[in-house]
């Protein structure tokens, strides 16, 4: 699980003694608008680090909110985001755990070699998030036979209806064409659509918010205080 952790002891040992309710609901909202900012400096680096990232990628993460009675507020993984979301391996480093297409492709694809890993190449049509089309994905395996549901695989039939759709396939382990999948246009030129790869992608650090959000959490949440607690003591007065 990624979480951010601050060691604010102090901070959190001072409220816990105040008796005072409203105080205590006053620091409440500070922490989490501090949160907020925390988040948003997540999702801003984010921005920075990736390349066009999806909305799936910004939004991996949520606020659990402080309390009255529990004054500590958390950035964490949505429950929805698994244990093996890829900012994982981007945050700390490593091998980055297989993906669903890598999966199918390995049960499914009648192929000697190994398929450990599969990345776009040059040939892809990508999509806005600089991904592999799903449009192409989905034609690419139809074709070689590797869908899920069986039916939507591509028929002798059916090419023979659609003469001009790009084919697509694998080469043999005698070709001298690298492995993977490729594209074979109307016009008979051919061009690399996925890599096949033997070995998992290994990744650096790349992400590194954990201090900047430290930094974030430190600078900001003073204010919020101030400023929380005078709107605590006005609604009083």
């Amino acid at each position: 699980m990624l979480k951010i952790a601050i060691d604010d002891r102090a901070l959190q040992e001072s409220l816990r003694t105040l008796s005072d309710r409203k105080i205590r609901i006053a620091s409440s909202w500070a922490l989490n608008d501090t949160a907020k900012d925390v988040l948003t400096h997540v999702q801003d680096r984010m921005a920075e680090v990736f390349d066009r990232p999806t909305r799936f990628t910004l939004n991996a993460f949520t606020i659990r909110g402080a309390r009255p009675d529990n004054l500590e507020a958390e950035v964490k993984e949505r429950p929805s985001v698994g244990r093996r979301h890829f900012l994982k391996v981007q945050e700390h480093g490593g091998a980055r755990s297989r993906t669903g297409l890598e999966g199918l492709l390995d049960a499914r694809l009648a192929y000697d070699g190994i398929i450990t890993a599969v990345t776009p190449a040059s040939g892809a049509r990508l999509d806005a998030y600089g991904n592999w089309s799903t449009a192409e994905r989905n034609q690419a395996l139809s074709a070689v036979q590797a869908q899920r549901d069986k039916t939507t695989n591509t028929t002798s039939a059916s090419r023979r209806r659609n003469r001009k759709r790009a084919g697509f396939f694998v080469p043999s382990a005698e070709s001298q064409l690298s492995a993977g999948i490729w594209k074979r246009a109307s016009d008979g030129t051919i061009s690399k659509v996925l890599h096949f790869t033997r070995a998992m992608p290994v990744y650096g650090q790349r992400l590194g918010f954990f201090d900047g959000a430290a930094d974030v959490y430190q600078a900001r949440l003073p204010d919020h205080l101030r400023r929380t607690i005078e709107k605590m003591a006005a609604r009083g007065a």
